[in-house]
């Protein structure tokens, strides 16, 4: 009788798989369109709603306030208002809400293997920024020891490499070692693309400012799995 109880109070999602797997209970939680993406775009802190939905082309301001009311219900996120003189509200992810990076690094491995996976459509910051902590190779990166930073947009990202691994911050990169301005879609192009960096920088596209060394090699650190096999109308 309790568990029933708890079960008809708590709030959530309106469509449940009514099912006790774990899988299926996080689907309850992530699964509506939308939810996942709006979970990447706080991994790296909080956001306005605004810029969560800059992130989300073909997302309306309805179904965003949705996902987000859901999420919120359900403890992956949280709002808050910032301090003066800021004073304006923001969604962060709750620490149980951080944990869920995993899940998008299991899914990226998965899907990039896909052979109808299409990279040439929109691709932002946080997607970026996830997918280089994901495909970080670690025998490439070994012995490198260096601060790297981004200017994708509005805001700025600062990684760091070191002991074969990679972390990320959203934070300004004045004093990185090199620093990229570029949009995603061109980093994105020239790490996983192989497009050569004196070619983006010829079209505009890109600058790099710092240790030319670095940035021509830090490119090559990532490796995307090989695409998985498919013959239609075999099992």
């Amino acid at each position: 009788m309790k568990l029933e109880k708890i079960t008809e109070e708590r709030k959530g999602p309106k469509r449940l798989y009514e099912d006790a797997c774990g899988a299926a209970h996080a689907l309850d939680i992530l699964g509506e369109r939308w939810a996942l993406l709006v979970v990447r775009e706080l991994m790296f802190g909080p956001k306005r709603f605004g810029d969560i939905r800059a992130g989300l082309p073909g997302i309306s301001a309805n179904v965003l306030t949705q996902r987000l009311e859901g999420l919120e219900a359900a403890g992956v996120l949280f709002r808050r208002t910032l301090p003066p003189p800021g004073a304006v509200k923001v969604y962060e992810l709750t620490p149980w809400g951080l944990e869920a990076e995993p899940i998008f690094q299991t899914l990226g491995r998965w899907a990039s293997r896909s052979p109808f996976h299409d990279p040439t459509l929109s691709f932002s910051a946080a997607s970026l920024m996830l997918s280089m902590r994901t495909m970080i190779a670690a025998e490439r990166a070994a012995g490198i020891e260096a601060k790297v930073g981004f200017r994708p947009g509005a805001e700025g990202f600062l990684a760091r490499l070191q002991d074969g691994g990679i972390t990320i911050e959203r934070a300004d990169p004045e004093g990185a070692d090199v620093v990229y301005t570029a949009a995603s879609p061109v980093m994105a192009a020239a790490i996983y693309g192989g497009q050569a960096l004196s070619d983006l920088e010829a079209a505009g596209a890109l600058s790099i400012e710092g240790d030319r060394a670095l940035a021509e090699r830090f490119v090559t650190l990532f490796v995307l799995p090989p695409k998985a096999e498919f013959q239609p109308g075999k099992s």
